[in-house]
């Protein structure tokens, strides 16, 4: 349910910006909120994570793993945030833009090198 509600606010948001002449950067929003609800939908299926010898071994690297994902999902939710304000206020986006483009980039790119795409 979540997911599918990201995807309608990213079209209510395009929508609105390109009502009020800002077409590239409703298009932006849009593709920003359409991946963040691919993460949620993505995220929602996910299997238990198999953890490396990079985190240790036992409680404590469960939850340094847990924490580590917890901050990756937070920054996300903070970068979706700032680009929908950014639009809704008629200002740049350039910087969040990029910065959701990189998120995005970095989570599918991990995801298939970790064996979960």
């Amino acid at each position: 349910m979540v997911p599918v509600l990201a995807a309608a606010a990213g079209v209510g948001i395009a929508g609105t910006a390109a009502s009020h002449g800002r077409l590239r950067e409703g298009l932006i929003a849009l593709a920003v909120l359409l991946g963040y609800s691919l993460h949620l939908a993505y995220r929602r299926g996910e299997g238990p994570l198999v953890l490396s010898e990079g985190y240790g071994r036992g409680p404590r690297a469960r939850s340094h793993l847990r924490a580590a994902a917890m901050t990756g999902d937070v920054l996300i939710l903070a970068v979706v945030c700032a680009v929908i304000v950014q639009v809704l206020r008629g200002a740049s986006i350039g910087p969040y833009g990029w910065l959701a483009a990189l998120a995005g980039v970095t989570y599918a790119l991990s995801a298939l090198v970790a064996g979960g795409g």
